[in-house]
């Protein structure tokens, strides 16, 4: 099992960046795939980005294609995600998970899961 903690959300105008941080303990980070999904308020939980345990390899979802960027530093056991011309539909709450898995959209693969980050964009 891996623990995660997310970190770095908050409230920003639309337009705005923020990078966000998930920083994982316990099982051996640098061979999990990392994704992060969103959550808004009264919807389900959405894919937002997944990255392979080298970094290799990425996946987006359409919706944020072109602005956000998902890294990793092994080093330091911690998944980023970089977010930059933030929309008021950005606004929800970003969980990090881990899996043994290809950097797929479903949630299903995914084992391991953080408390969750809140983001607020204002229009």
């Amino acid at each position: 099992q891996v623990q995660l903690v997310e970190s770095g959300g908050g409230l920003v105008q639309a337009g705005g960046s923020l990078r966000l941080s998930c920083a994982a303990s316990g099982r051996t980070f640098s061979s999990l795939t990392m994704v992060w999904f969103r959550q808004a308020p009264g919807k389900g939980r959405k894919f937002v980005a997944a990255i392979t345990w080298s970094g290799g390899n990425t996946n987006y979802a359409d919706t944020v294609k072109g602005r956000f960027t998902i890294s990793r530093d092994n080093a330091k056991n911690t998944v980023y995600l970089q977010v930059n011309s933030l929309k008021p539909e950005d606004t929800a709450v970003y969980y990090c998970a881990a899996g043994s898995t290809l950097p797929g959209p479903s949630s299903y693969f995914y084992t391991d899961w953080g408390q969750g980050t809140q983001v607020t964009v204002s229009s």
